[in-house]
């Protein structure tokens, strides 16, 4: 299947563009910091040029604080097609509007805002029913388009399969539409909490949404990052009556148990189904994928992936099936590519059950959210265990990767203080 895949891709895209090319609508006598992709587990800190306003619905954004998503791994490791050198990554990032296009309205100079991380164009019909990752608008990439006959919205910081635009962990970012994809953030809010609405806390929302999870609901929840356990505070919010969180890595395992007080199984000391039906009989309402395409348990799929022959396992997906109940419900928020193996379609027919999956339309959930942050009822920044300079990012994607404690980092740029300020000659501006 990989290889099938990546045939496609070369078919459609050709030679790959890399870091010589001539990049349109930047500043190169002003230069920023940024964290750049330059091939399998390998990104740099470096100066790149700064970004022009191309359209007068345009906003550039100063970025005051940006991290690094469990999403940004598959970029890391090159498990994602069309990765070009020198690509700036991050998709998750908040700022200072610095500068407005004559056609932006609701926006202005000088207002703290968060960045969501799809980008909508706000008029299309996708758009206009908040389908707003459907967005028609925003992604040129053919390759998707004849991958799965039609394209996403673009991601910021993300692959060219993806639209290719630049990401936020840098000093300062473009951001097309403005006025669909940025929110302001009322005082009350602090960065640390947010930073996250740009994907973490709607999308963990969102996989509560796609599991139909209500009051009473049990939920298991594979994956314990950063969308995990956000995935199980809202669980809780919504009025699950017992979470299950599924994971192997302690620090996400102890998080889970002890901020949340939820059950939790180490799937690589228990086996997984026999121990939610041995907690759940007949099984869990509601599961919730929070993992991801890269991460097999079995041999045979392990074998597979090894040799190309899928792109995606399915091992845990068979688990989920398995786990759920009749006519429960899953929800896929883990990213998955291409194509997976022995599909457990048999169980989702007989079983009669629903699985939805799909990127969050962060802009639709953004009220509720803010509410929920205001109130008390949400707050992220337990899932915070790392803070640091943006610079240390190739240190933090390594972390990450490697699983050495890493739940999720909050990175301010290095010419910005702790309180989210520009430094200038050693002294707060």
């Amino acid at each position: 299947m990989m290889n099938a895949l990546s045939q496609a891709a070369s078919g459609i895209l050709g030679k790959a563009e890399t870091s010589t090319e001539i990049i349109p609508n930047v500043d190169y006598d002003r230069p920023m910091g940024a964290v750049v992709w330059k091939g399998a587990k390998n990104v740099e800190y470096k100066q790149m040029p700064r970004p022009l306003i191309t359209d007068q619905t345009d906003v550039i954004v100063r970025i005051t604080a940006t991290t690094i998503c469990g999403s940004d791994l598959h970029l890391y490791t090159n498990a994602m097609l069309d990765m070009h050198a020198d690509d700036i990554l991050g998709h998750e990032f908040m700022g200072i509007v610095e500068q407005v296009g004559s056609d932006v309205k609701k926006l202005k100079v000088g207002q703290r805002v968060v960045v969501a991380f799809d980008i909508a164009c706000g008029f299309c019909d996708y758009c206009k029913r908040e389908e707003y990752t459907g967005c028609d608008t925003t992604n040129p990439s053919k390759l998707m388009e004849a991958m799965y006959g039609h394209r996403s919205a673009a991601l910021f910081g993300y692959s060219h399969l993806t639209g290719g635009t630049p990401g936020g962990q840098s000093d300062y970012v473009r951001v097309p539409w403005a006025d669909v994809n940025c929110c302001p953030l009322p005082a009350d809010i602090t960065d640390e909490q947010g930073l996250y609405l740009s994907d973490v806390i709607p999308t963990a929302y969102h996989a509560c949404e796609f599991g139909n999870v209500q009051e009473g609901s049990t939920v298991a929840i594979w994956g314990l990052g950063p969308i995990g356990l956000i995935a199980a505070r809202w669980a809780q919010i919504r009025g699950a009556k017992r979470i299950i969180g599924i994971d192997c890595v302690e620090e996400r395992l102890r998080t889970a148990r002890e901020h949340l007080k939820i059950e939790t199984i180490n799937f690589k000391e228990e086996d997984t189904v026999k121990t939610i039906f041995a907690k759940v009989p007949g099984g869990v309402d509601c599961s919730l994928e929070c993992a991801g395409f890269e991460y097999p348990n079995s041999t045979l799929h392990k074998v597979e992936r090894a040799l190309q022959l899928e792109t995606d396992t399915a091992d845990i997906l068979t688990e989920m099936m398995t786990a759920t109940r009749k006519f429960g419900n899953i929800s896929i928020i883990g990213v998955y590519t291409g194509f997976a193996n022995h599909f457990p379609v048999g169980a989702m027919m007989e079983k009669a059950i629903t699985i939805k999956g799909g990127q969050s339309p962060t802009q639709k959930y953004w009220k509720l959210c803010i509410e929920k942050l205001r109130s008390g009822e949400m707050d992220p920044s337990f899932i915070i265990t790392h803070r640091g300079k943006l610079s240390e990012g190739p240190k933090y994607y390594d972390m990450f990767y490697k699983k050495e404690g890493v739940i999720k980092c909050f990175l301010r740029p290095d010419g910005i203080d702790h309180h989210g300020q520009p430094i200038i000659n050693n002294t707060t501006a």
